[in-house]
């Protein structure tokens, strides 16, 4: 599966009394669909997964990807610290129809997270769940940093495809993409190369008017011989075949641009909730070959998200969410609400930044 891009790891918004607040969810769902973004990420860190319910979890991804639009890819939020547990949600984002799991680091138990633990955790995962999974690694939160050598291994295992580094380690970033290369495989995509997932695959089988086999445009041709060219005809969806490798996505908006330029194929960022379209420029400038203008537009933002995302974490981002017309709101506690100054300083580090 194809997870190339920029994926907001969306906000959870509550009622005043505290409630997750549904049509808000649907409402900034339904407008991330509309940016270039390749996805959304459901019960991230910025979802304030954490402090949700299992019921409020499940809800939330059932009204996510009830409201998001089909052509963007959906990722699920499944993380939990027992591997037993971590199964049986990612089953349900599968029961619902999601495209790929993402899984924080166990940590709870910092001093017994040794290297066979993580490693039998994620492939035990791996080995039961329905979707491919995305390694999830936040120190900041946490207070484990997976090694890059326990990423390269566990890269191997056929249903792990990526991993969200968010410590902001660039040297890490490039020694996981070096040690990677190795890992080959084949992603269904669009004629333009977006990501297609089975979910769409089904989605355009259903729709299609004539109810007719698959048809190989290169089969029509008279060509018999399969390749990466040959386009396929599913309903109104082309799709051809791209090969990839183990998929190293970033999580620092600050530093997006660096870490684009040393392989990582794309991010997940908690900036790009307030400002997908900012983050999403970036990343085009690097697709196009433009470093100068990547550079120009990372200078934009980069104090913005150092600030907004690192300093003042979710209340900050859902913050910046209201400037820029989606809905923020407050967030739960432990995160109490910010100061009328913190504000202040939000909007004049918010001013002209597109979302």
């Amino acid at each position: 599966m194809l997870l190339h891009g920029i994926f907001p790891p969306i906000t959870t918004p509550f009622y005043p009394d505290g409630n997750v607040y549904h049509k808000k969810l649907e409402a900034n769902v339904e407008r991330y669909s509309r940016t270039p973004s390749a996805g959304i990420v459901v019960l991230g860190s910025t979802g304030e997964a954490i402090l949700l319910s299992d019921q409020e979890r499940r809800d939330v991804l059932k009204t996510a990807l009830d409201a998001a639009a089909p052509n963007k890819v959906m990722v699920a939020g499944t993380g939990i610290e027992s591997a037993s547990e971590t199964i049986k949600l990612t089953e349900y984002a599968a029961e619902l129809g999601y495209d790929a799991a993402m899984i924080r680091t166990p940590h709870y138990y910092k001093k017994q997270m040794l290297a066979a633990n993580i490693v039998a955790f994620y492939r035990t995962v791996a080995d039961c769940s329905p979707l491919p999974l995305v390694i999830y690694n936040f120190p900041q939160a946490t207070g484990y940093d997976i090694p890059a050598e326990l990423v390269i291994e566990l890269a191997n295992h056929p249903n792990i495809i990526a991993i969200k580094e968010s410590s902001g380690n660039l040297e890490k970033v490039k020694v996981m993409v070096e040690g990677t290369r190795h890992v080959k495989r084949s992603a269904t995509v669009t004629e333009t190369f977006d990501a297609v997932t089975p979910r769409m695959l089904n989605a355009a089988a259903t729709d299609s008017s004539n109810g007719g086999p698959l048809v190989s445009v290169e089969t029509l041709g008279g060509a018999a011989k399969p390749s990466s060219s040959a386009i396929t005809v599913i309903g109104k969806l082309k799709t051809r075949h791209k090969e990839v490798g183990f998929q190293v996505m970033v999580g620092a908006a600050h530093q997006l641009e660096p870490s684009l330029a040393m392989g990582a194929v794309g991010a997940i960022l908690a900036f790009a909730c307030p400002a997908p379209m900012a983050c999403y420029e970036i990343y085009a400038a690097i697709k196009d070959g433009d470093t100068a203008l990547a550079r120009e537009k990372q200078d934009r933002v980069k104090l913005a998200a150092l600030r907004v995302v690192s300093e003042l974490g979710v209340p900050g981002v859902k913050y910046a969410m209201d400037l820029n017309g989606y809905y923020g709101g407050a967030s739960r506690l432990p995160f109490l609400p910010l100061t009328a100054d913190l504000k202040s300083g939000i909007e004049k580090l918010m001013a002209g930044i597109k979302s």
